[in-house]
């Protein structure tokens, strides 16, 4: 049986972050020829079969990729750290909470510096609470965080939601943080 979650992680490796280790380029909205990709990863030492990558496309928990209404596209739905790659989405107004999931010990330079995009383009945030427990709790003991998204949008900041549902934003500012309740030595 294949490892349909291992082959996620090297096709969302080649999408958002090493188009080259695949030997395959993206378009500046970060779409690549699905027969380009699966070519690209053979070569590469992976072998994913179109049925394989439907299934995965089709079944991903996360949503992470999207195929083009031909089927002959896919792409990473966010996180790419690739240069020049913008995903073409429009700014939309937020809900007036967002949620952020990270590890319990980044929130003291969260705390000083605010949110980053780090080596991505965006910073993530998520709609509801279960779901950044679960992203924070990927890498070990985490803490959810607040964003007043509302606030900062009526300040003068853009939010993008991307084809799965993750809301995007440049930075969020420490003043529009806060841990929310229980989270920190639970």
């Amino acid at each position: 049986m294949t490892d349909l979650v291992s082959l996620s992680k090297v096709i969302a490796r080649a999408l958002r972050h090493r188009p080259d280790a695949a030997g395959i380029r993206l378009d500046k909205r970060g779409w690549c020829r699905v027969d380009e990709l699966l070519e690209g990863l053979a070569r590469a030492g992976t072998s994913v079969t179109r049925e394989e990558l439907d299934e995965i496309v089709r079944t991903n928990d996360k949503k992470r990729f999207a195929l083009s209404k031909d089927g002959a596209l896919i792409r990473a739905s966010q996180g790419h750290s690739v240069h020049g790659v913008e995903l073409g989405l429009r700014p939309k107004k937020p809900p007036s909470v967002l949620f952020h999931g990270t590890m319990q010990s980044s929130l003291p330079s969260i705390e000083r510096k605010g949110l980053l995009p780090m080596r991505r383009h965006h910073v993530h945030l998520s709609v509801d609470l279960p779901t950044a427990r679960a992203v924070g709790e990927r890498r070990g003991p985490s803490v959810v965080l607040g964003v007043e998204a509302g606030r900062m949008q009526a300040d003068g900041y853009s939010f993008w939601v991307s084809e799965n549902g993750i809301w995007l934003v440049l930075a969020v500012p420490p003043m529009y943080l806060s841990v929310c309740v229980g989270q920190v030595g639970e």
